[in-house]
């Protein structure tokens, strides 16, 4: 950071499944807390003053109300989302101690692929919805739907799908009121559109042209029914606006991506 003369940093880093983190909390404490404050501490150390986090939607649990603002209240129902919450309660007391300014940027569900078509999903094993679905729609391994007994609709589980474009424009944003000298802030990041794991499977099904192989089990320990976004305060504070919003546009770049690299990437990875 001295070498460079790092003026702001914007952290990404850590374990992201909600499954992995409720058999091991350990690790997850360990990385995604562990890790961030070895970061926050070499920040001081260096006199880097300002942050942008990668949150998670994670640190409401289950909601008492939709959609979720800011401020309601916050239940982690997993160890994910318990991570990710320390840190959110760590960094005022950064900010008070040492200057550190922050905005934290709870996202909602991540997804698509940049439209040029240059840049997409490719984590090995995948674990994302749009992608496993494309990849069963394309002859991969069988798509597993968590649960189809949920209070919602169709039974399946409800989830905001933010486009990653959109996304990255809430990071430049975010870093860029606070090098105006903004003070922390904590924002949603995500749609305010509720769809469900069924209308997700419809949806890669119409934009492929392809049959989603799919098979319903039980559900997931640690997945809340309902998850989506009040995106006002950040529209309101810093003029972030979804350009991605509708789910079949989502899909598609996603579908883009993934039909000029094509891989398997549920092979013995499931």
């Amino acid at each position: 950071m001295r070498r460079h003369a790092v003026s702001a940093i914007m952290h990404f880093a850590a374990w992201l499944s909600v499954g992995d983190s409720v058999t091991d909390p350990a690790g997850y404490y360990a990385n995604n807390v562990g890790g961030t404050l070895a970061l926050l501490e070499a920040m001081v150390r260096a006199s880097v003053r300002h942050l942008v986090f990668s949150s998670s939607c994670a640190v409401f649990g289950e909601p008492e109300r939709v959609p979720i603002a800011e401020d309601h209240p916050t239940r982690p129902i997993n160890a994910y989302g318990e991570t990710k919450l320390a840190v959110e309660r760590a960094l005022p007391h950064y900010a008070r101690a040492y200057g550190l300014q922050s905005v934290a940027l709870r996202y909602f569900n991540a997804a698509g692929a940049d439209p040029d078509g240059a840049l997409g999903e490719d984590h090995r094993p995948e674990i994302h919805l749009i992608p496993r679905a494309i990849d069963a729609a394309t002859g991969g391994a069988v798509l597993q739907v968590f649960g189809d007994d949920y209070p919602t609709p169709d039974g399946t589980c409800l989830r905001d799908y933010i486009h990653v474009t959109d996304l990255a424009e809430a990071h430049r944003l975010a870093l860029e009121s606070l090098e105006r000298g903004a003070c922390s802030a904590v924002y949603n990041v995500g749609n305010g559109q509720p769809c469900s794991v069924r209308q997700v499977i419809d949806v890669v099904s119409r934009v492929t042209g392809r049959q989603v192989m799919w098979q319903m089990g039980p559900r997931r320990a640690g997945d809340p029914a309902v998850l989506f976004a009040s995106n006002a305060r950040i529209q309101s504070e810093l003029g972030w606006r979804p350009r991605y919003a509708d789910l079949q546009t989502i899909v598609g770049t996603a579908w883009q991506w993934h039909r000029t690299h094509p891989r398997g990437f549920a092979e013995g990875e499931c």
